[in-house]
């Protein structure tokens, strides 16, 4: 296991518990109350330190190396999945993946940010940044859904759109935009997830949904806070107070009204039980595919739209007419 700096009490008790795991399998000693006693002790330091994080220590929960990511939810949840590849102009960006789904019987097309479950696989994932051809794939997926009937659900994990001048050369900008001009009035039901980091245009440009949900560990901003620090304070140093200002977790946002829900992670976050973090998803994305499947097309976009319209908060100041 990785421990973060925060977990590192948590550290010092499971090398405990694991040195009298080995001496119990190596001799006849009973070690049983020992373990048990010191699970407990794990379990009540997992609350006292897991009860109080602050924003950025859920920023560094959403980072975690051993988080899952997208596909692991995929091969966890599925019964089948058929990955479809290309954007039919450029190339098959390997930072999003998707195609088509089966959970119980209930079809639809997943699509999500993948970025990497090692140093060589994170490369070849681009660490989740995607480029045009990935949100374009993305589209094409979305019409291809609209075209069967089925269901979108997408899971975002991103610290952004890939910065690159070939991506700016390719059109990122077009490329997400046209995402979400396809994500306001695509006739089927989008489900969105934030399941890691959910940056800037990188997450939105597959993140226009019926329903957006945050899992319990994760952010969602227009910017990261190492960013916003070196704007703000020209140094990565003030992070974690730009990481509090900008009000980015899961409670923040579902309070603002960006989000429709939160989906509870296990204690110690979703890397430390991701089976079950994997059928508490399970569960909730067949009901909600069950539950916006039931609107008819002409509400689900008037819904859709109404959502959207209805975010944020501004005031019209009227400036008094003076006479001629």
């Amino acid at each position: 296991m990785v421990f973060l700096e925060f977990e590192k009490p948590l550290e010092t008790l499971y090398e405990q518990l694991d040195k009298i795991k080995q001496v119990g399998s190596e001799g006849d000693l009973n070690v049983k109350p020992m373990i048990k006693e010191l699970e407990s002790k794990i379990k009540a330091k997992s609350l006292e330190i897991y009860s109080g994080l602050s924003g950025w220590q859920k920023v560094q929960l959403s980072r975690h190396p051993e988080r899952p990511y997208t596909l692991y939810y995929i091969e966890q949840m599925c019964d089948s999945f058929v990955e479809l590849h290309g954007d039919r102009r450029f190339s098959d960006d390997k930072a999003i993946v998707g195609g088509l789904a089966r959970i119980n019987g209930t079809s639809f097309v997943v699509i999500g940010h993948q970025k990497g479950i090692n140093t060589k696989m994170r490369q070849y994932r681009n660490f989740g940044m995607a480029n045009p051809e990935g949100y374009r794939k993305a589209n094409r997926l979305m019409k291809l859904a609209e075209k069967f009937d089925l269901p979108v659900v997408c899971m975002i994990d991103t610290p952004g759109a890939f910065p690159g001048i070939e991506a700016e050369e390719r059109g990122q900008a077009e490329a997400i935009a046209r995402n979400l001009m396809t994500m306001a009035d695509l006739e089927t039901p989008i489900i969105c997830y934030i399941i890691g980091e959910g940056a800037s245009g990188g997450a939105i440009g597959i993140g226009l949904g019926d329903a957006v949900y945050m899992f319990e560990n994760t952010w969602y901003s227009v910017i990261s806070p190492e960013s916003c620090s070196s704007i703000l304070w020209r140094s990565w140093d003030y992070k974690e107070q730009a990481a509090e200002a900008l009000k980015l977790t899961a409670d923040h946002m579902f309070e603002f009204g960006l989000v429709d829900g939160i989906l509870n992670e296990p204690l110690g976050a979703a890397h430390t039980h991701p089976e079950e973090m994997a059928q508490s998803f399970k569960k909730h994305i067949k009901q909600q595919i069950a539950r916006l499947s039931k609107i008819p097309k002409e509400e689900l976009l008037n819904k859709r739209i109404a959502k959207y319209r209805e975010m944020g908060q501004f005031v019209v100041k009227e400036e008094p007419v003076t006479p001629a």
